[in-house]
């Protein structure tokens, strides 16, 4: 059913007017308590442990979905055993010009160069410290920081302690994006130079709470390696990857037509293969010391399945979500469950 309604309307549709349209619906549902009739049991679900916190199941939503933090209730109402909310920036930013989101339907992938648009650090911090005292039951919350875009790099250190001193009281755990393809330079962070004293700085503001990398999937071999030792290192709860990426090999789609798209980061099934690949790097350079958590071109439960017997934690999904509908994850974390 949700392929016919994704095929003749969504479809029809700009992508990014599509999300706003689903969120504004999803919280209208969450609100009248529609959605509660579709939270997973207990019996339903498969308990994880990672970072010193339970997980109602191993799969959860990526970075992205849910920029501001305004639809945790309802996603988790949707089977997500965890929300990772942001990429949110010190500073409230409107993002790269539009149009900038784009369904490569015969891939089942996205193209975005949505460029961290968001509130700002501290209208999240405001947003999650009402949730979290309005009692209600919640899943594990984390926080994924990013660069704002109007500060220099050689001023990073800076801008994400900010964000990390703002939200560390209200999140379960952090992550620190350095890795998106959106923000001019932001790459570049992830050189062990540049990386390390990034690392410090949130682990020195963070309060305790857990703090995780996100790492793209363009590293060389020898860089994934180098920045899991430095996550061993400094005492990281784990490693998030991958992102999006900026290759565009073997796809289905017009290649006149991705060329028109032009730059942003590629996610979906196209980037499965090189996400599993660093899975296995990480898993074989980390052995058990840290949590891995695996993104990045998963749809199927076997697809999560695979990922958490090749090292994953936990594993995560976005674009997947737009595709494969509303019961998503519902479906995986009851299936694993059994």
């Amino acid at each position: 059913m949700y392929g016919l309604i994704f095929r003749f309307f969504f479809s029809r549709f700009d992508p990014e007017q599509v999300h706003h349209v689903v969120a504004s619906g999803l919280n209208l549902a969450q609100r009248l308590g529609i959605t509660k009739l579709f939270r997973l049991q207990s019996k339903d679900t498969r308990k994880v442990s990672a970072f010193g916190l339970t997980f109602n199941g191993p799969f959860g939503l990526a970075a992205g979905f849910d920029k501001d933090g305004t639809m945790i209730l309802a996603l988790a109402d949707l089977g997500f055993s965890h929300i990772e909310v942001g990429t949110v920036t010190a500073l409230a930013q409107p993002g790269n010009e539009k149009p900038r989101l784009f369904r490569l339907t015969a891939d089942r992938a996205l193209i975005n160069r949505m460029g961290f648009n968001n509130q700002g650090s501290a209208k999240l911090a405001q947003r999650l410290a009402k949730l979290r005292a309005s009692n209600k039951k919640l899943p594990v919350i984390g926080v994924n920081i990013g660069k704002s875009k109007l500060t220099p790099i050689e001023d990073a250190v800076r801008d994400y302690g900010t964000s990390t001193a703002l939200l560390a009281p209200v999140a379960d755990y952090l992550a620190v994006n350095v890795s998106s393809p959106n923000t001019p330079g932001l790459r570049s962070l992830q050189s062990i130079e540049s990386l390390k004293p990034i690392l410090e700085e949130v682990l020195s503001k963070a309060q305790g709470k857990p703090v995780l990398v996100k790492i793209a999937p363009d590293l060389a071999d020898e860089d994934v390696r180098e920045i899991a030792e430095l996550a061993v290192s400094l005492g990281l709860a784990g490693i998030i990857a991958t992102n999006t990426t900026v290759a565009r090999e073997k796809l289905r789609t017009d290649a006149a037509r991705v060329s028109m798209i032009g730059a942003g980061g590629l996610s979906g099934l196209p980037v499965a293969e090189r996400s599993i690949e660093v899975l296995r790097i990480l898993n074989k350079s980390i052995a058990g010391r840290i949590d891995i958590i695996s993104v990045g071109g998963v749809e199927s439960t076997g697809d999560v399945q695979m990922r958490l017997d090749l090292g994953a934690t936990l594993v995560q999904g976005y674009t997947g979500f737009v595709y494969r509908g509303p019961f998503w994850a519902r479906r995986i974390n009851r299936d694993l469950a059994k």
